[in-house]
Order: structure tokens, then sequence, then C-alpha cells
């Protein structure tokens, strides 16, 4: 089942629930999906990576927005935000725990031989391909910074 269906299923929920946070962070997945099938050109499908890409840069909006607001002293702006990131996060495959992406990094690093961090680029390129839509971008380069630094 693509994103886009699954998407229309709980908003179908959400809306018989009343649930409005569920609701708008549903439609605000549903837009993201019709500007990106329409911006491509003319395809107008999106692969699965393509979805996964999309999912996280909406929860990477959100969580941005909320620390933004956590900074300004705007709580009450800062947790609506928060609502809808563990909503859009149900979309995105499990995610790894940093132990695990501490064990992937660690196995890249050896079998490139990275020794410093002249090589982050090299390993970041390689675990970010492989842990695709698992683990946040962030995570992944301080994991890496930790392990080429040691």
């Amino acid at each position: 089942m693509s994103l886009q269906d699954q998407v229309m299923i709980e908003m179908k929920t959400a809306m018989k629930a009343k649930d409005t946070v569920a609701l708008e962070s549903l439609r605000a997945i549903k837009s993201a999906i019709l500007l990106a099938k329409t911006d491509k050109g003319g395809g107008g499908e999106l692969s699965e990576e393509d979805e996964v890409k999309l999912v996280q840069k909406l929860v990477k909006q959100r969580k941005d927005s909320a620390t933004i607001f956590t900074e300004q002293g705007r709580e009450d702006l800062a947790a609506p935000e928060l609502a809808q990131v563990a909503i859009i996060e149900k979309f995105l495959p499990e995610q790894l725990t940093e132990e695990e992406i501490e064990k992937v990094v660690v196995m890249t690093i050896d079998s490139i031989g990275a020794s410093g961090m002249k090589d982050m680029g090299k390993v970041m390129g390689i675990v970010s391909k492989e842990l695709a839509g698992q683990a946040d971008g962030k995570t992944i380069s301080s994991i890496v910074k930790a392990k080429l630094n040691s």
C-alpha cells in the first residue's frame, strides 16, 4: 500500500475521531505528496525511497520549529509541533537505536580504512545510504565524528 493510501485511511479515522492534530499532520503529508508528484514533471509517482525522504523532511521541519519555539520560551507553540512529529513518524520505518547505528558506522570505518576527519565524507555517504530512512542524519553525523576523532 502506498503512503498516500495509508494517509487517506488514517485521515478518515482522524475525521471520525475528530482528532484535529492528527488531521492537520496527515493533511501536511498528503499536501507534500501531491506537491512532490506534480514537482517531478511527468511521472507523477513517488518511489518508496522518495516517500521516506519526504516524511523525514516533514518530521525534521517540525522538530526544528519546536526547538526554536522552546528556545524562545513558547512552549504553547512547541507542543503542537511535537504532537505532529509523533503522528508523522508513524509513517517512517522503525528507527535504529544509537548502538545499532554505531555498529554500522564502526563496520564502515573498518571496511574503507577511514583514519580521521578527512574521511568523514566517505563514511557519511556510505552510512547514510545504508541507513536511509532508519536513522536521522544528525545522529549519524555525531556518531561518525566521535568515532573518527577517537
